[in-house]
């Protein structure tokens, strides 16, 4: 399998734009891109003052690459290239103060850093806040912690995302396993929890045998909100049965409903990334809304010399004329 290179992607994408979801059943394979691109999970990116592009992801202390075109990606250095003792209650003692999932946005002349702190198969859990002026490495400020699960809870304070809504209102989606993805509110002068709706907010589970369900990330589309999440098992290498799901609805806190009309709370999810050929377990997307496409940023792993390392993809997302989401 050879990547197929995004500007030919995007040389496509008018024709696909009101494509029925049945004419994309069948998943393409990542954009090319260079340079860079492996040893990567959990990735988020954003585009800089600059133009170019900074990519966040969990491994060494938060890793920061950069890029100018979307296809070229070097490493800059990492968010904590010390690392981040603080986060040690809730790490590996193995190698404590190593934390998970950035998710990066740019905010009232600021870039915003949340990421977690946890280990596998635990709900004592937190996530973190960063600042940062340029978004580069050497650049961030701690914050401290926003949200903080423990194992008498029912639910876990992972892989964090921001959306900030038309109004100014600043929401924390986050969450995995167990009772499925929940929601906070946030208070937009300080990025921490807000004191005035402390609700915490529901917005998808699993039903049935598996309760595996993380990595949400919402975005806004016309006049829905649409929640991607994750399902099933990451990290395996290729192995792994990670796969794209999403769902949509009029208001940011939900009901999140699949093409089919199910709710996400009631294990609802329209599939629109998955295995296939030498691509192994695709997920825990971020969306970049860029000058030309929605971007879908995603770590998957490969049948080659290297199958259990995490490689960066990147596709873009069409919409059908329902307003459902494909990848391209």
């Amino acid at each position: 399998m050879r990547p197929r290179p995004l500007p030919a992607v995007i040389a496509v994408a008018a024709a696909l734009v009101s494509a029925p979801a049945a004419q994309a059943a069948t998943y393409p394979d990542p954009g090319y891109v260079t340079g860079d691109i492996t040893a990567v999970h959990d990735l988020s990116m954003i585009r800089a003052a600059d133009g170019s592009y900074l990519l966040y992801s969990t491994d060494q202390y938060l890793q920061i690459r950069r890029s100018t075109d979307r296809i070229h990606f070097t490493k800059i250095g990492s968010v904590w290239p010390d690392g981040a003792p603080w986060t040690a209650p809730f790490t590996d003692p193995a190698d404590p103060g190593y934390p998970w999932a950035p998710d990066i946005s740019f905010h009232s002349g600021r870039y915003y850093l949340y990421y977690a702190a946890s280990t596998l198969g635990s709900r004592t859990s937190a996530i973190f806040l960063a600042t940062s002026a340029t978004g580069l490495p050497g650049s961030w400020t701690n914050q401290g912690l926003v949200v903080r699960t423990s194992n008498s809870d029912d639910h876990n304070a992972i892989d964090p995302n921001l959306f900030v809504d038309s109004a100014g209102r600043w929401w924390l989606s986050f969450g995995s396993w167990w009772t499925g993805i929940k929601m906070y509110r946030l208070d937009p002068a300080t990025g921490e929890r807000s004191t005035t709706d402390t609700a915490l907010r529901a917005i998808a589970q699993r039903t049935g045998s598996t309760t595996a369900e993380e990595a949400p990330y919402i975005v806004q589309h016309g006049s829905y909100y649409y929640l991607f999440v994750s399902w099933d098992l990451c990290c395996q290498g290729t192995k792994s049965t990670y796969r794209v799901m999403a769902g949509r609805s009029t208001s940011i806190t939900g009901p999140y409903t699949d093409r089919n009309g199910v709710r996400m709370t009631a294990g609802g999810g329209t599939e629109i990334l998955a295995s296939h050929g030498d691509v192994h377990g695709p997920g825990h997307v971020a969306v970049l809304h860029d000058s030309d496409a929605d971007v879908l940023i995603y770590h998957y792993y490969y049948s080659d010399a290297t199958p259990l390392t995490g490689k960066l993809g990147i596709n873009l997302i069409g919409y059908d004329s329902a307003g459902w989401p494909y990848v391209h």
